[in-house]
């Protein structure tokens, strides 16, 4: 059959026709885009403005998290100015504050804590960078967000209106009771220095504080002491074997949540299976 026959002309013609609406309909939609772009001119810098402290607002919720420790609002708040470290940021030709302006209640039993959250955004102006970027204009913009947080619950957030206040206070985060920095030193020199009948009253004038508690057993030829802070899952297990060396045994930090075993001797002598 000849080259020139009028059937395969056109099945020529209606591949490339097939083509030609393929590449249309693909590269179409970009072109519009483009060209809309272009056409619009330059975004609303207070959009992204708004856009940068949405993000910024979620990442603060996500760092508070799960609340599984006892804590003020106050202390709260501050641990949003110090942990987060968004607040007074700068990037890319824009800035963002974070300042919390009002708090109350605290985090225990079913009780819950509140943080009031401003959020302040400011964003340079930026010339277009090509086709399809028609940049943006500067912009600013300000949004308030509460956090409520409750023990065993994960932090929630909410848009608020924001309250008229230049200058909030700054928030001071409560004492937190926690192990002595040197509890490992003092526990050894208990260890090393007791008498099965006098741990117990040597631990407790090595760990004075009633916030610490305090557990020992004589253990075989061993003598074992448990000290720890409940409420902050801290505790430290020191164990003097009969030949006199002081060991500090692991133990699985799970077995120190509530509803646990506990800070207790019992880590090392009968741990959970």
């Amino acid at each position: 059959m000849s080259s020139h026959d009028p059937t395969n002309r056109s099945r020529r013609w209606l591949v490339i026709a097939v083509i030609a609406v393929v590449l249309v309909c693909v590269g179409l939609p970009v072109t519009v885009s483009r060209l809309l772009s272009d056409w619009m001119g330059p975004r609303d810098g207070d959009d992204i403005a708004r856009d940068l402290i949405r993000v910024a607002a979620a990442q603060v919720e996500e760092g508070l998290g799960y609340s599984s420790r006892q804590r003020n609002a106050e202390t709260i708040a501050a641990v949003i100015i110090q942990d987060e470290q968004l607040a007074g940021s700068q990037t890319g030709g824009s800035s963002l504050r974070i300042d919390p302006v009002a708090w109350s209640g605290r985090v225990t039993g079913s009780e819950q804590a509140s943080v009031d959250v401003r959020f302040t955004a400011t964003v340079r102006a930026r010339n277009a960078m090509g086709f399809g970027d028609g940049g943006h204009t500067a912009g600013s913009a300000t949004m308030c967000y509460r956090y409520l947080l409750q023990l065993y619950r994960y932090a929630e957030r909410d848009e608020i209106d924001c309250p008229d206040i230049a200058d909030p206070p700054t928030p001071v985060p409560e004492v937190i009771p926690a192990l002595p920095d040197d509890a490992r030193e003092r526990l050894e020199a208990v260890l090393l220095a007791a008498t099965p009948h006098s741990l117990a009253d040597d631990l407790r004038a090595a760990f004075p504080d009633e916030f610490i508690t305090l557990d020992s057993v004589t253990y075989g030829d061993e003598l074992v002491a448990a000290v720890g802070v409940p409420a902050e899952r801290d505790c430290l297990v020191g164990v003097r074997r009969g030949d006199g060396t002081i060991d500090y045994p692991a133990f699985d930090r799970v077995w120190l949540e509530p509803g646990e075993l506990g800070c207790r001797v019992t880590l090392y002598t009968a741990p959970p299976a």
